[in-house]
């Protein structure tokens, strides 16, 4: 989820006496977030002994047998199959990087009220004070049994494609690493409506992506099982091809599937009559390098806060712009995938998220806008109240056809 970062001066909280004076008298930010942003609470009352007597001891006893001897119940007689992990080593933090698991938790604890607020789906902030994968992924798998899915978060590549692989392997509920696929299934969705726009299919289109990493290997992916024309991807070296000697193995796979074309060299020299810009990476592209696009081209420019292409300088030459920020139109906002993705893999029970559930939800958002499509509106707000239910519909049709529904 795209969000913008206030880093105060270590000094402006001291006082003219010398002492320390709270965050929150100058920033409301830190207001916001004193004593945490979310709490549990009881779906049901315990007025009394005979409420203290079934919702603990004796009664509860009775149906932890149940359980035991019936594993299955435990969807029915607990939240399992409604509370999601959020799970982080807070490598990958937004913008901010690698600043560790307890500095991460301001942001995981965002991450559970969204899936609560838009998704209607309960979930937990889990901070791991490791980042090796082995031991993240044996800490994940024995923390599942308490868990109906697991939504990575904010874990640095290439490790995280490899985290999300061996728990998919292991476990039998969905794990979805959602700084790839949810952007990838919300780009998705902006680019189809982007080009019913402008009456071309996705097929028509060659795009080239800005950025090598979990989102940028992610939205190529689904670019390609979409149907997309062709897609090259960039690093900080160039594009990403077989030519090269110094890919990682994901690199190299990104590679074998992409860049049909056999393009080389700079990513501006890519962009060069290209359809699509989409950036996942920071950084500047000049400006001359977008004018070189093909006319009426789309650029989706997402790095926060400041995007690869100021939105100004793009309408020059983009007859679509969007980017990651809330102050612009257009914007490419995870909020409108995960918690309906995770809505309706739980409804169903599903076992895992495949790709032909993203391309469902992606596809499920690009229809909210529906005739109101314009250059200004090819995805919807993140406020709008059909996003989530159509979303959560589509994932949950959807994992019933590919026969990874268990209900």
């Amino acid at each position: 989820m795209a969000a913008e970062i206030v880093n105060p001066r270590s000094d402006s909280n001291t006082d003219q006496d010398g002492g320390v004076e709270p965050h929150d008298s100058f920033d409301p930010a830190f207001a916001l977030h004193r004593g945490g942003k979310m709490a549990v609470q009881a779906t049901v009352p315990v007025r009394d002994k005979d409420d203290l007597s079934l919702a603990y001891t004796p009664g509860v006893a009775r149906v932890c047998t149940a359980i035991a001897e019936q594993p299955e119940l435990v969807h029915d007689y607990t939240w399992k199959s409604s509370v999601v992990a959020v799970v982080t080593d807070g490598t990958a933090v937004l913008g901010l990087g690698d600043i560790g698991p307890e500095a991460s938790l301001p942001v995981m604890e965002g991450k559970a009220i969204l899936f609560k607020q838009f998704g209607g789906v309960d979930a937990v902030p889990i901070a791991l004070d490791c980042t090796d994968v082995d031991e993240i992924v044996e800490t994940v798998v024995r923390l599942a049994p308490s868990f109906g899915g697991v939504n990575l978060e904010d874990i640095s590549a290439p490790r995280c494609f490899e985290i999300e692989r061996k728990l998919q392997e292991r476990l039998d509920i969905p794990v979805f690493h959602d700084d790839q696929h949810g952007t990838a299934v919300v780009t998705l969705a902006a680019l189809r409506n982007a080009a019913r726009l402008t009456g071309k299919g996705l097929g028509d289109l060659r795009a080239v992506i800005s950025g090598a990493g979990a989102a940028g290997v992610a939205i190529a992916k689904m670019l390609v099982e979409a149907g997309i024309g062709d897609v090259a991807v960039a690093d900080r070296k160039g594009i990403v091809s077989v030519d090269r000697d110094d890919l990682t193995p994901v690199k190299r796979e990104l590679a074998g599937f992409t860049n049909k074309a056999g393009v080389s060299g700079s990513l501006e020299h890519a962009l060069a009559d290209a359809d699509v810009f989409i950036g996942v990476s920071g950084g500047t592209v000049p400006e001359e390098a977008v004018a070189s696009m093909a006319e009426g081209a789309f650029v989706f420019a997402m790095a926060n806060p400041n995007p690869e292409v100021h939105p100004d300088v793009a309408h020059k030459y983009a007859s679509v712009v969007a980017t990651g920020r809330s102050d612009f139109p257009n914007q490419i906002n995870n909020v409108l995938a995960f918690p309906g993705i995770f809505a309706g893999a739980l409804q169903v029970r599903a076992s895992r998220i495949t790709e032909g559930m993203k391309i469902a939800a992606a596809e499920a958002l690009a229809a909210v806008v529906g005739d109101d499509l314009a250059a200004d509106y090819v995805i919807p707000s993140p406020f709008d109240e059909r996003v989530a239910p159509a979303v959560t519909a589509a994932v949950a049709a959807a994992a019933r056809a590919e026969g990874v529904a268990r209900r």
